[in-house]
């Protein structure tokens, strides 16, 4: 297990058991110094049970960004309740390191596979990661971004994409 899917666990445990946030670890390696945007993504049995991130950094790096998104997914995601003591041994976590986006002006230079995608329109904005089980096309990745952040189908917007590095 990579050392961020570690921390994202021992995040959330830490969290839900004993109602603290994880002490940063020691660590100096470059990967883990570097300051991005992460996401975290838990699954209960393959299901989907909390994802929450941040596209551009919030944090000094990587570590605190992937503790704090930890928590959060497992507590924060609106679309499900917190996640309970008892449900620990069956969730699987996954730790997504974002490049920082970059604008693009033509759907062309997108790929539901090896991009992210946010569609920004004035203070809306929606992401969605690369390579997710299901979105297999340009619009759908679009049609859902577009979706979550409440922007209508036949809406213009801004494009950016973005690369992840992710750990299981």
């Amino acid at each position: 297990m990579h050392p961020l899917v570690e921390l994202a666990k021992k995040s959330v445990e830490t969290y839900i058991r004993d109602g603290r946030v994880e002490k940063l670890p020691d660590s100096s390696e470059p990967e883990m110094t570097v300051k991005a945007g992460v996401f975290v993504c838990i699954k209960k049995h393959g299901q989907l049970r909390g994802c929450i991130g941040t596209f551009m950094p919030s944090y000094e790096n990587v570590v605190v960004e992937t503790i704090m998104n930890a928590v959060a997914a497992a507590t924060k995601d609106p679309r499900f309740h917190p996640v309970e003591k008892s449900e620990l041994p069956e969730l699987d976590y996954s730790v997504d390191v974002l490049s920082p986006p970059e604008k693009v002006s033509d759907t062309k230079e997108l790929d539901p596979r090896k991009y992210g995608v946010i569609v920004a329109s004035g203070h809306r904005r929606g992401l969605l990661l690369p390579d997710l089980e299901g979105v297999d096309t340009v619009e759908e990745q679009l049609r859902i971004a577009k979706m979550k952040a409440d922007i209508a189908p036949h809406e213009e917007v801004e494009l950016y994409r973005f690369e992840v590095k992710r750990y299981r």
